[in-house]
């Protein structure tokens, strides 16, 4: 068992090295190739764990968490999905209602009623209640699975019964735009937070949300968000500026109107 734990972070080590080295190039036969600020079709269909079709549309109507998985997946999988859990109990936006969390299984032969048993295991897990619709399983049929995936440039390939796939969650807008990836198999919830914050641009948000995201950047090679440490301190000297011409108008008036006494 250890053997196949060390075996899967490799596995997960490689992809994203893999995915880093190669850019945007579309070549690469399992990974990620991002596709920052296009669109997922959300036309599609997809069975959720109920066994109703349903569209991306339905889900994507506000900032979204998308995921993928196979339900027969040994490792990885269960791992990422844990750290969903974990994450939906740690962030302090409301799933359901801030967000929602949509995880597509890449299998083809997956069933509806595998999707069921995955939610349930996962979603009785957390220590938070969410909404039913917070939290989606889908599955779907092989050209679907191949638009979804392409279009959010997420490469997998099989091997034998199982899979070699990248773990990553992908942030949408509610216009279905690809707005961040974030890689990996351990969220921050506070680099999800950001994300979803940047995805719900556009939107009426709450002041402090816009002082997060004027406060903290993007780090494109870390791949998390860091604090704008050029911004925050130009806007602390403007503020100690402005304190200091305001100390200094007062004084001379002050001193003007003593003068006059």
């Amino acid at each position: 068992m250890k053997f196949i734990k060390i075996c899967s972070l490799i596995s997960i080590f490689l992809v994203s090295f893999n995915t880093s080295a190669q850019g945007i190039n579309e070549e690469i036969e399992v990974g990620i190739v991002e596709k920052l600020g296009k669109y997922v079709p959300l036309d599609l269909f997809f069975y959720d764990e109920n066994g109703d079709s349903v569209t991306l549309k339905q889900f994507v109507n506000k900032p979204a968490i998308l995921s993928f998985v196979y339900f027969r997946c040994p490792t990885i999988c269960p791992r990422m999905l844990s750290e969903i859990a974990l994450l939906l109990d740690k962030i302090d936006l409301k799933p359901g209602q801030d967000f929602n969390v949509i995880t597509i299984s890449f299998d083809p032969t997956d069933a509806v009623n595998e999707a069921a048993d995955k939610k349930k295991n996962y979603t009785r897990s957390m220590n938070r209640t969410i909404p039913d619709s917070a939290w989606k399983f889908f599955t779907a049929d092989i050209n679907t699975i191949a638009k979804i995936t392409e279009s959010v440039g997420y490469r997998f390939k099989k091997d034998r019964q199982d899979f070699i796939h990248p773990s990553a969650l992908i942030i949408l807008s509610p216009e279905g735009k690809i707005v961040r990836y974030i890689m990996g198999l351990s969220y921050l919830p506070f680099d999800v937070k950001m994300a979803l914050i940047e995805a719900a641009e556009g939107r009426v948000g709450p002041t402090i949300n816009k002082v997060l995201l004027y406060c903290f950047s993007y780090d494109p090679q870390g791949r998390t968000y860091a604090m704008d440490i050029t911004k925050v301190t130009g806007t602390i000297i403007l503020f100690l500026i402005g304190v200091f011409v305001i100390f200094i108008l007062i004084k001379t008036r002050t001193r003007k109107r003593l003068m006059r006494q």
